[in-house]
């Protein structure tokens, strides 16, 4: 599977298209069920047996998550479970991985961490929260995806386990975040989770809750009545609204043509020959309501929430799809004023469900950014728009180029900061951009904090540090071709790691930690020859061969 031969990925689903979780509501919960159709895999070569999960699997659990969020607000928490008898989910289909590109893989567990992660982000933002029941062997991504509820609930009947079976079985390591859970999340000790995760078989009942791997255990006869007790009381501590009209998330309107993706707010064109895209975000129209009951009648129309929407559906898409398009060029055209007013709006609604959900889905947006795996240069140009919300995007990239342009306001671009970008969008590490741009140091921050919705012209911003370059308009055309052209002719494979590092210089938290660790050992082990190699162990898995290692510690 790679990523310039396969078919075009498509991230957008919905449940009547679901081939493997099954919805279930009842009031102030919900189930999801895993009963994963082993021959629906996203592409052929491969079986999704024991409900062992592929992208497809994935991208239906990030719908049905989004859904719950929006469509059903009255739901407090979420039952993870299974629809299968002894088991609940394998893990990441090996044979899959099996046939799969580097790239592959990489995007795969990308996505899958992302969406476990935004399971964590719900529960500490927006008191959305879940439940793993497990009522079944356990294994592998399976239990990852477990280790990202608030809570896991094991069936205790002598066969049912929980493992992490990548290092003796694949010569790999958990890729959705594993390792790190277990140590920084559950503080499961680091000899028992040394013992864990080079045990196969894995590990049940009251040893599984003694070592902290699960919080509670419970008899057949009782798991049920179990789930059920400790969905309520999660669901009770959660401030999500218990009567509410929620919004349906219509099918998103875009056109894909060869070298463009085109939305209602965002439009991405491709530029093959410089191997780089540039996306384009309009900006509010300045008509937007701003009292709840008119924001309910737009529903998913509604400006924010259809921009995080496209703009996630665009990046994932150019992600996946996308592979050799290294530098992303990110624009956009509006009016600051109306930007500023938009925040204004949101900031008045956010003790407001519908509100803060779509800080969140902005917030998520965002930190897709963050975590992408290309060259990101904000263009600051005549008809811009920056300011508030949209300033995250010039915040998230690499490099910020404003034009400086004489002639006053009708001509210079402008960029604006509002209270938002102190605190509504927080990065994986828990700081705001601006405080991660600026170290978090108090007298940098006080001066951007005083100049909060001040339009800036590109040396107020400079000046501020709020941009990288300010070309004037007879340079300004050669400077971002040279930079692209210089940016484009670099390594990919040392961008990607000098990006990474860059990005996240600032104090680490478990979101820091799993995206890192996942990065290092990707990018190591998974090209290393003991497992993709003719005869490493992801090679030779269920073939009855024996994987043949290089005893070397390197």
């Amino acid at each position: 599977m790679n990523g310039s031969a396969m078919d075009r990925v498509d991230y957008q689903t919905a449940p009547s298209r679901y081939k493997h979780w099954k919805l279930k509501f009842d009031g102030p919960v919900a189930t999801l069920l895993a009963d994963f159709d082993e021959n629906a895999g996203l592409m052929p070569g491969y079986k999704l047996k024991l409900n062992s999960y592929d992208l497809g699997v994935d991208i239906e659990l990030n719908d049905a998550v989004n859904r719950i969020r929006f469509e059903r607000p009255e739901v407090r928490a979420v039952v993870i479970s299974s629809a299968r008898e002894r088991v609940f989910c394998s893990g990441a289909n090996i044979f899959m991985l099996g046939v799969s590109s580097h790239s592959w893989k990489v995007n795969f567990c990308k996505f899958t961490n992302e969406t476990r992660n935004g399971l964590e982000d719900s529960s500490k933002h927006e008191g959305l929260k879940f439940l793993a029941a497990v009522n079944g062997s356990c294994a592998g991504g399976g239990y990852e995806l477990a280790l990202a509820c608030d809570e896991i609930l094991l069936i205790d009947d002598r066969s049912s386990a929980v493992s992490l079976p990548e290092v003796p079985l694949l010569g790999v390591l958990p890729g959705t975040g594993g390792l790190t859970r277990l140590t920084d999340k559950r503080h499961v000790r680091h000899d028992l989770a040394d013992v864990f995760c080079t045990t196969s078989e894995g590990v049940r009942g009251e040893k599984a809750l003694n070592w902290r791997l699960v919080d509670a255990i419970a008899k057949p006869a009782q798991f049920a009545a179990a789930v059920s007790e400790r969905a309520l009381a999660l669901a009770a501590t959660s401030d999500r609204p218990s009567s509410a009209k929620g919004v349906a998330l219509t099918p998103i309107e875009r056109t894909i043509e060869a070298d463009a993706l085109r939305y209602s707010h965002v439009t991405v064109a491709i530029d093959r020959a410089a191997r780089a895209a540039t996306f384009t975000v309009k900006g509010p129209s300045g008509g937007e309501p701003r009292d709840i009951a008119a924001i309910e009648a737009q529903g998913a129309a509604w400006y924010p929430l259809a921009l995080a929407r496209e703009l996630e559906d665009a990046i994932l898409s150019m992600r996946t799809n996308e592979l050799d398009i290294g530098v992303w060029l990110i624009n956009t055209e509006g009016d600051v004023e109306a930007a500023l007013a938009l925040d204004a709006t949101l900031d008045a609604l956010k003790g407001h469900w519908l509100a803060r959900e779509t800080i969140g889905y902005l917030r998520r947006t965002f930190s897709r950014l963050d975590v992408t795996s290309r060259s990101l240069f904000a263009l600051v140009d005549e008809g811009s728009c920056f300011a508030g919300t949209l300033m995250e995007l010039a915040l998230a990239c690499d490099r910020i180029y404003h034009l400086a342009l004489p002639g006053g306001k009708n001509r210079a671009p402008e960029v604006a900061l509002s209270a938002a970008n102190f605190r509504d969008y927080p990065m994986a590490s828990g700081q705001s951009r601006l405080g991660r741009r600026f170290y978090d140091e108090k007298p940098a921050l006080e001066g951007l904090k005083a100049n909060i919705g001040r339009p800036l012209d590109a040396e107020a911003a400079f000046a501020l540090g709020l941009a990288t370059r300010i070309p004037d308009d007879i340079d300004w055309a050669d400077e971002i071709r040279i930079a692209v052209e210089e940016r484009a002719s670099m390594s990919p494979d040392a961008l990607t790691a000098l990006e990474a590092n860059l990005r996240f210089d600032g104090p680490e938290t478990l979101a820091t930690r799993v995206f890192g660790r996942l990065t290092a050992w990707q990018n190591w082990i998974f090209q290393r020859p003991n497992a993709v190699g003719d005869k490493g162990a992801l090679k030779v898995y269920g073939k009855g061969e024996k994987a043949a290692f290089d005893w070397n510690r390197v």
